[in-house]
């Protein structure tokens, strides 16, 4: 397994941000993945955002698809952190298109494996935020979640944050002078139990099959 003595103090976290759109235009699904890491940071964490359509990420399932595919260098920050956020906007009721191609990037994993045949991703957790002008963030966090899981990554409760805007409405979240309420309420909640959770698991990882 990876070394994660660190967490005792600091859990490491990823962001990918999996928006369409390049860096500088603004991202609401990257501004609400950084409020996330900011209330993680609050609690002890560290980390970093990677907007994934800045790099050239290659379709596929494999950890390498070869030929200047820039995804190993996002994994191995992926294996170096101790938390995994995956921040989507949703469209058409889905997860992006980038969002999947990281989905489908991390299918890999399930044949990664350590010296006692766990996966690589055990003793990581996960959490996810979704953000879009239209209806569909629990159909979106569940389908994100459960891909996650399926790659190893562990679950606290209440880790899928979402905002959504009226249907047909043009309001974006960065559009918003002030973090509602509810949304507030759960990144807070999101950040205590992911953060809670990937330290319980740096003390006491999963035992060998």
């Amino acid at each position: 397994m990876p070394d994660t003595a660190h967490t005792d103090l600091s859990p490491r976290v990823l962001v990918l941000v999996c928006t369409l759109k390049k860096s500088p235009a603004p991202s609401s699904a990257e501004k609400l993945g950084t409020q996330l890491l900011d209330e993680m940071r609050g609690r002890g964490a560290t980390g970093e955002v990677v907007r994934v359509v800045d790099h050239d990420v290659r379709f596929g399932v494999s950890t390498d698809e070869g030929d200047g595919d820039e995804w190993p260098a996002i994994r191995q920050k992926m294996l170096d952190a101790d938390v995994l956020v995956l921040a989507t906007p949703i469209w058409l009721g889905q997860p992006s298109s980038v969002a999947k191609l990281v989905m489908e990037r991390l299918d890999a994993e399930i044949s990664e494996t350590d010296d006692e045949g766990r996966l690589l991703t055990f003793g990581k957790v996960a959490a996810v935020v979704a953000v879009g002008n239209e209806d569909g963030a629990h159909h979106v966090v569940a389908e994100a979640l459960q891909a996650l899981n399926d790659t190893g990554f562990s679950v606290a409760a209440n880790t899928g944050v979402y905002w959504v805007g009226e249907a047909m409405h043009g309001t974006d979240y960065n559009d918003l002078d002030e973090t509602p309420e509810a949304v507030a309420s759960t990144l807070q909640t999101a950040a205590l139990n992911t953060v809670h959770l990937a330290r319980l698991l740096a003390g006491n990882p999963y035992p060998a099959p």
